[in-house]
């Protein structure tokens, strides 16, 4: 696969992102590549492509498949696996946000509401702690709340509800 400029440029930026994301940054730069490509690709031109060692490919592909993100397909008289992201965007994102909600957040959640618990139940933390404790699970729980509700909606309301954002956000008084 040839790439230009543009695709260098997308591909070396999406690495940069999943590393700060705490993605290794082949593995987010496979992921792009399969992104914008219009077929699917083998891993060995995955690999030619990016320059990248056949089993940091292999690495990769097994990663992202853990989170969903990409698909393997089979061509007739090939018996290589080819592979290709998500084509759908919206669904790109929905995935990701799933995956980082199931594997930090709703973890984290569960750790602050027992520590909540504990802290309420135990005579040696500070009442001022155990308040600012009991706070960060409440705003946490809210957050929650918020995205398994928006989670639930139809994609035409999600979609509908990111549109007016800042057309809601405008609307209520600052507190400042």
């Amino acid at each position: 696969m040839q790439l230009t400029g543009s695709m260098r440029g997308f591909i070396l930026h999406w690495g940069e992102m999943g590393a700060r994301w705490g993605v290794n940054r082949s593995v987010a730069q496979v992921h792009a590549l399969l992104h914008l490509s219009p077929r699917p690709l083998p891993a060995e031109e995955i690999a030619e492509t990016l320059s990248l060692a056949r089993s940091n490919v292999s690495t990769a592909i097994k990663e992202l498949q853990g989170w969903k993100l990409i698909k393997v397909s089979r061509e007739l008289g090939d018996r290589r696996d080819h592979f290709t992201s998500v084509e759908d965007t919206i669904e790109l994102v929905r995935l990701v946000i799933e995956g980082r909600h199931a594997r930090e957040y709703a973890p984290t959640l569960e750790a602050v509401r027992a520590l909540a618990a504990t802290a309420r139940g135990d005579t040696e933390t500070p009442d001022d702690v155990t308040a600012r404790i009991t706070e960060t699970c409440a705003v946490m729980e809210m957050f929650d709340e918020f995205y398994q509700q928006i989670a639930r909606l139809p994609r035409p309301a999600q979609l509908a509800i990111l549109r007016s954002g800042a057309k809601l956000a405008s609307l209520i008084p600052s507190q400042s």
